[in-house]
């Protein structure tokens, strides 16, 4: 069962003081009880319940993966998935669990996981896209000139979503974001579609790699 769409919540600040235990309001005599009863409400599969969570939480959430990422639009991607994942496994949760410290911790994993994606991908994009740049040390003019080509065909030979998202990436030096935006699809389609790309082209130019 899919999560219900929550209402639309206020477009929160970058720079919000709201600490991890906003939503209900942080401090407040009340708030450990009625964290209790909201998550007693979730596990017995209450939307109102699971609403009144996103809209005290998901701000937060945000902010959490953003002074991460420095990425608005991945951050609140990340949230939302958190905020899906939470209802999904309700009824897993254990009763006396705290949610405020339990999905922070959810985005920032999300949030970390995101990094060191993005540390592989661009490590394996400059093997790929190197060559095109900078020949290897006392290369052959024609060998360079030879795996240019060679990495040309390589790249024209990609399903036509695959060479776009690459082509947006490394020629037009634009963020996964941004090229989300661009071709309106989300940030993890265009990681996936760099990692179908980086791994075609490491295969056809695996004879020139490996000399």
């Amino acid at each position: 069962m899919d999560a219900p769409a929550p209402a639309p919540s206020p477009d929160p600040r970058p720079g919000s003081d709201a600490g991890p235990d906003a939503g209900p309001r942080a401090g407040a005599p009340d708030a450990a009880a009625a964290d209790r009863e909201l998550l007693a409400r979730l596990r017995a599969g209450d939307e109102a319940a699971f609403d009144a969570i996103f809209r005290g939480r998901y701000a937060v959430l945000v902010g959490v993966a953003e002074r991460m990422l420095r990425d608005r639009a991945v951050a609140e991607e990340l949230a939302q998935e958190v905020m899906l994942a939470l209802w999904r496994r309700r009824a897993e949760l254990a009763a006396d669990e705290a949610l405020g410290p339990y999905l922070v911790r959810a985005v920032r994993n999300r949030a970390l996981n995101h990094l060191r994606h993005l540390h592989i991908e661009r490590r394996d994009a400059v093997h790929a896209a190197g060559p095109t740049e900078a020949p290897a040390r006392g290369a052959a003019p024609v060998v360079a000139e030879e795996l240019a080509a060679a990495l040309g065909r390589a790249v024209e030979a990609l399903p036509p979503r695959c060479r776009e998202v690459f082509t947006l990436s490394r020629s037009g030096g634009l963020s996964y974001a941004e090229i989300g935006a661009r071709l309106g699809i989300s940030v993890k389609t265009v990681e996936a579609q760099m990692g179908r790309a980086l791994r075609a082209l490491r295969a056809d130019l695996a004879p020139w790699l490996e000399r």
